[in-house]
């Protein structure tokens, strides 16, 4: 199969949830993301609440503390210029603070996932994430950045990043607005946040 320069091989060969099926209903495999979520959310702990019905534009409540953030689950398996491409909106509007708190962005093909807050792409219709362009891609930081769930708005500090680093034993991966920097010894204790 002819492929353009950068782009992943064949997803279905991999090892992901969908390594055996084809997808071609774009609403099976959001909800296939969705329940992805809410699966990989709650093997990290976190305590979750889903909202009956499809009236409300989140998909997902994450406890934090006494409330919640509101969680939209979107997803893309289209790669096409180096990119994939995620709507960040519903169909009426793009979201904003008063509809979501969170957009968990799954990119299906390479089985990531980016965690971003509202604060960082309120107003806009699409967002554009490049995981193959490292640290040059404007939403790269949040790609597996489960940790923004776990602290409240106030504590993530400087350009999102959490005061705190909850990284070492509760996520498979250190995220990429881990304070700690490229030193994962220091993960998973209380770490000032670098303003570098």
């Amino acid at each position: 199969m002819w492929k353009r320069k950068g782009e992943p091989s064949d997803w279905r060969k991999r090892n992901t949830p969908y390594a055996n099926t084809k997808h071609t209903d774009c609403k099976r495999l959001g909800e296939a993301s969705e329940a992805e979520f809410l699966a990989r959310a709650a093997r990290l702990f976190y305590r979750l609440a889903k909202p009956w019905g499809e009236s409300d534009p989140y998909d997902a409540l994450v406890a934090i503390g006494r409330g919640f953030w509101r969680v939209q689950v979107k997803c893309s398996s289209s790669y096409l210029r180096g990119q994939y491409v995620v709507k960040a909106g519903g169909d009426s509007h793009n979201y904003t603070k008063d509809d979501i708190d969170f957009l968990a962005a799954h990119i299906v093909p390479e089985n990531i996932w980016y965690i971003v807050p509202i604060e960082a792409f309120e107003g806009k219709s699409m967002l554009h994430f490049c995981p193959h362009k490292t640290g040059k891609a404007k939403y790269e930081r949040y790609r597996e950045a489960w940790c923004l769930l776990k602290v409240p708005l106030k504590a993530r500090g400087w350009k999102d990043i959490p005061v705190v680093c909850r990284c070492k034993g509760e996520l498979p991966v250190r995220c990429a607005v881990c304070p700690c920097g490229k030193d994962t010894r220091l993960c998973g204790t209380d770490t000032p946040v670098r303003r570098s």
